[in-house]
């Protein structure tokens, strides 16, 4: 049986925030056994604490996962959270001093790397896991996201997209540290070039840079070259990877996803939470 993990030693983070362009420092703590995920806003009075599997999930952000308590809230997790999860990190201090993490590279793989430097350490209570004992289904339009029972993680997720570049593809993958950290890790974010010059308009994006995120023009990514022949794809399989990691355990299920993003994503995570967490506490 799967024993919690935390760290062994503190690890810090720092960088411009991907939407915001604020400089951003994160570090890392180690926690005890059974206290979870937890994020604190330390540059805020009071320093309002957000907890995974508790805090709940705003859905006033497309382009990004946010978690929020009412009053505050930390955006852009997603990818932070899929290298936790890669790591089996259960129990970790999180303290930021801006409201979305630093973009880092636009992947998982600096998280994941300076996560591994600072040490697993595995501690002696069991994992809390969420088998999925049943089918769980939420769709928007032509979007869908399933998840089935199943012993092992694995995500096949099937892109559907107009520009060449990106275009029509599905991509099968079994999920372990080893896999998501040579396939999925590295894998950028992404935008369509259109969508970057509208997202500037409106305030986002202003820590975006072409090595950070894909700019993805008909041809190909504008100033930078692919990680990954389908390197966007593989990034969706990375932010469904965090997002599912909002629960703040991990998910034992086969996940099948056309065209998913974050908002699908989110209500699959409310729908679980509401099954197989909540009930919990009552």
């Amino acid at each position: 049986m799967e024993r919690q993990r935390t760290l062994e030693k503190e690890v810090s983070f720092s960088g411009k925030a991907l939407q915001t362009g604020d400089m951003v420092k994160v570090t890392c703590r180690p926690q005890e056994e059974n206290e979870g995920i937890v994020f604190k806003r330390v540059d805020l009075k009071g320093v309002p604490v957000l907890r995974l599997g508790s805090s709940a999930l705003s859905d006033e952000y497309t382009r990004r996962s946010t978690i929020s308590n009412g009053k505050s809230e930390v955006q852009t997790v997603e990818h932070f959270l899929a290298a936790l999860w890669a790591l089996g990190i259960d129990n970790i201090l999180v303290e930021i001093d801006g409201e979305e993490l630093p973009a880092m590279d636009g992947s998982a793989r600096d998280f994941l790397k300076g996560l591994k430097q600072a040490g697993i350490k595995t501690q002696q209570e069991r994992r809390k896991v969420i088998k999925i004992l049943e089918e769980e289904k939420v769709e928007e339009g032509d979007r869908s996201l399933i998840l089935t029972p199943a012993d092992v993680f694995s995500v096949s997720y099937s892109i559907a997209h107009d520009t060449p570049s990106i275009g029509h593809e599905v991509f099968d993958i079994e999920l372990d540290q080893a896999s998501f950290e040579s396939e999925i890790a590295p894998a950028r974010t992404f935008c369509l070039k259109a969508e970057a010059e509208a997202l500037l308009k409106t305030g986002l994006g202003k820590g975006a840079t072409y090595e950070n995120t894909l700019v993805m023009d008909c041809d190909g990514p504008v100033g930078t070259v692919l990680r990954f022949s389908n390197e966007p794809l593989r990034h969706k399989i990375l932010d469904l990877v965090g997002d599912l990691y909002m629960l703040g355990r991990p998910v034992i299920a086969r996940v099948t996803a056309r065209k998913s993003g974050h908002s699908l994503n989110g209500k699959m995570v409310q729908k679980i939470y509401e099954k197989y967490i909540k009930k919990e506490s009552n």
